[in-house]
């Protein structure tokens, strides 16, 4: 229970993080903040000479247009300058900063006795040899490549190989079911996709070639390009090393020791086959600063996958640099982020920001409670954890077995502690902050998403005086604002649609192939602002607070998911007339679906038609968007123009009677009938 007083509570920077902090105060902060949004070349200018550039920018560092009525919406930071991403992530690491000893990653397997370790210098050995197995494939520059992989150093690899030679990488949440993978690699025209057999989450067996070979009917059927697909040996591995060599790492102890991956041989490859005879050198491709690095797929209002596409020089600079500073990132840390490579944060705290400045982070197959509810605090321990990064979900989870499974590990070695994904609710914050963090180790509630590259509004671990619930004030180059309906900037205390005023060096370029979306999407209701979608709320102090998604979108445990999308779904059902989703607040989840579902003639509202339901929403979508409630409505309540009013339907999932106006309803007696049949949400 949150106490009146902690919400608005400032919880201060421990001194002890003070003397070695990159930024040790407040006002340190702010001098820092005022140069980057009113000096921003000189700022970001600075900060790019810290990397390796083959050939340096010599126009304007930076060019941009954020307003559809003067034109084309652009961005471009350090056009003209060529560089490699991976380069700076691996050989300025081994060659420049003699890293190559350092641990870049522990990797954990699911099974608690499964785990290995990997330095530079190896990564960048298995990064050339896997570089090199693509170009023999032919995959070179502007081509696309998917990547469909549970959290296993393979996928590591294979996306900074990519980044080597200049290809994009699309990397597929390996819980995403056949159709996702199959729309995903169908949308950005990819020529080449990577799996594996098969992978354990918890004690569950996902056969993933068997996905991906679903996948690839569906694609073929659709006249997809994909030619070839290389297959991790993960499961059947044994001691096969990620180079087809044997393993000096610890005997895995797995629960299945050989999966039969379905197999075509004109069309499938073992991954440890095609490493075994590839050279360990490959002369990296130098790219334009605003060459294109990857496509990372989030859900789209249409209904439909966006392609958010983020180029390579800016992208680089800006995921290193919020690393740095948000984690206040120290050479001997050891740090880990929970998140999925599949997602945002997997790609920008996990992969490129922690090796672009040469740490050492966990990599983590498994999950929080397998094969028990203390796994995380187990790891933080066995690897002596000092900056931890992970989900409001997760912390709930676990906040409902009490404190004895935390307080059984001493997490001696923590320093700083992070959330990302969605809105940490106040209760959940104190709860770290008191019982993981034992009130030593600062929270950053980082609040940025998949178009953004990195993070927008966070404090910085020694600098920023805390307010549970609260991201706090904008990172170095973000100028917010909040706007009325009307497009009005409001001042001082405020509550309104989030907007950024100026480009920052990490921001999404495009939509793949959708430039028009783009625009629609992110600059048309307010032109002159990046529109993130969200709601936010400043405070007398100047702290913002997100209050949730304002478009047509929910955030189910920090992913991002259409409700059009999943609507769509439910709709390919024969029983299914009409159907509405919105979101309900979960404990857990923080929101959940709530659907409405109107049937056709004939049939009948059961509990195995709900079964069937969350089935076709789950295979057609994933796991991640399983309803958790559906209704029968026996029609929707719809203006008089014919559109359904969610704000309505959203109030009734609430058990909300407080409806304000329904003068504009064409049916406002079917409101009552709704409210007689809500779900039992209270379970």
């Amino acid at each position: 229970m949150v106490l009146p007083g902690d919400q608005a509570r400032l919880y201060r920077p421990r001194p002890e993080l003070l003397p070695a902090a990159h930024v040790p105060s407040l006002p340190h902060y702010q001098r820092l903040y005022q140069r980057s949004v009113e000096e921003p070349h000189e700022f970001w200018g600075d900060i790019a000479k810290e990397f390796y550039w083959k050939r340096q920018h010599t126009g304007p560092f930076l060019k941009y247009n954020f307003d559809v009525t003067k034109g084309k919406i652009f961005i471009e930071w350090m056009k003209g300058a060529t560089t490699n991403i991976c380069y700076n992530l691996l050989d300025r690491n081994v060659n420049d900063k003699k890293l190559g000893d350092k641990v870049a990653f522990y990797w954990e397997g699911n099974e608690p006795g499964d785990y290995t370790k990997i330095t530079y210098s190896e990564l960048l050995q298995k990064v050339c040899q896997f570089a090199n197995v693509l170009r023999s494939q032919g995959v070179k520059k502007g081509d696309r490549v998917s990547i469909y992989l549970p959290m296993i150093l393979e996928l590591v690899i294979a996306m900074l190989a990519c980044a080597r030679i200049g290809a994009l990488h699309s990397v597929v949440f390996a819980g995403f079911s056949a159709d996702s993978l199959c729309e995903r690699i169908l949308d950005c025209g990819c020529s080449l996709l990577i799996t594996a057999d098969a992978f354990y989450r918890g004690d569950k067996l996902v056969n993933l070639k068997q996905i991906a070979d679903e996948a690839i009917r569906k694609c073929k059927d659709k006249g997809c390009s994909l030619k070839k697909c290389i297959v991790v040996k993960h499961l059947g591995r044994e001691e096969i090393a990620v180079d087809g060599t044997s393993s000096k790492s610890p005997p895995l102890k797995r629960l299945c020791q050989d999966v039969q991956a379905p197999w075509n041989p004109a069309m499938d490859m073992w991954w440890h086959e095609l490493m075994g005879g590839a050279s360990k050198e490959c002369e990296p491709e130098w790219c334009d600063a605003e060459d294109e690095l990857f496509i990372l797929y989030t859900s789209g209002s249409t209904g439909k996958p966006k392609g958010v596409l983020h180029t390579v020089g800016g992208y680089m600079i800006f995921a290193a640099t919020s690393f740095k500073y948000v984690f206040d990132y120290q050479p001997e840390d050891v740090y880990w982020c929970t998140a999925d490579i599949g997602w945002i944060t997997g790609h920008s705290y996990l992969t490129y920001g922690p090796l672009a400045n040469g740490a050492t982070s966990v990599l983590f197959e498994g999950v929080p409670t397998y094969p028990d509810v203390g796994r995380m605090w187990s790891i933080i321990d066995k690897y002596k954890v000092t900056k931890f990064y992970t989900a409001p979900t997760a912390i709930r989870l676990l906040m409902k077995y009490g404190e004895e499974p935390v307080k059984k590990y001493s997490r001696k070695s923590l320093k700083v502690l992070g959330t990302v994904g969605e809105p940490i609710n106040p209760e959940a914050w104190l709860w770290y902050y008191r019982v993981v963090g034992e009130e030593r180790c600062p929270i950053v509630d980082t609040f940025w998403q998949t178009e953004t590259g990195g993070h927008m509004l966070t404090p910085l671990p020694a600098a920023t005086p805390m307010k549970p619930g609260s991201a706090t004030f904008p990172f170095f180059g973000v100028v917010p604002a909040i706007l009325s309906e009307s497009g009005e900037e409001l001042e001082g205390e405020a509550e309104g649609y989030l907007v950024f005023k100026q480009p920052w060096p990490g921001i999404m370029r495009t939509l793949y192939g959708k430039h028009q979306q783009f625009e629609t999407v992110y600059f048309k209701k307010f032109p002159g602002y990046y529109v993130t979608g969200d709601g936010c709320r400043r405070d007398k102090d100047g702290y913002y607070w997100i209050t949730g998604r304002i478009d047509d979108m929910l955030n189910v445990s920090g992913h991002l998911l259409s409700t059009a999308e999943v609507e769509s779904a439910l709709l390919e059902h024969e029983a299914v007339a009409e159907a509405a989703v919105v979101s309900h607040p979960h404990p857990l989840k923080g929101e959940c679906l709530y659907c409405f579902v109107t049937l056709r003639e004939g049939h009948e509202f059961t509990k195995n038609l709900t079964d069937e339901l969350k089935k076709q929403v789950r295979e057609k979508i994933g796991p991640i968007a399983t309803p958790d409630y559906i209704q029968y409505a026996p029609s929707l309540p719809k203006t008089r123009s014919g559109k359904i009013t969610r704000r309505i339907l959203r109030k009734i999932a609430k058990n909300d009677q407080d409806l304000g106006d329904i003068s504009t309803l064409a049916d406002p007696g079917i409101i009552k009938q709704l409210f007689n049949s809500r779900c039992d949400t209270k379970q």
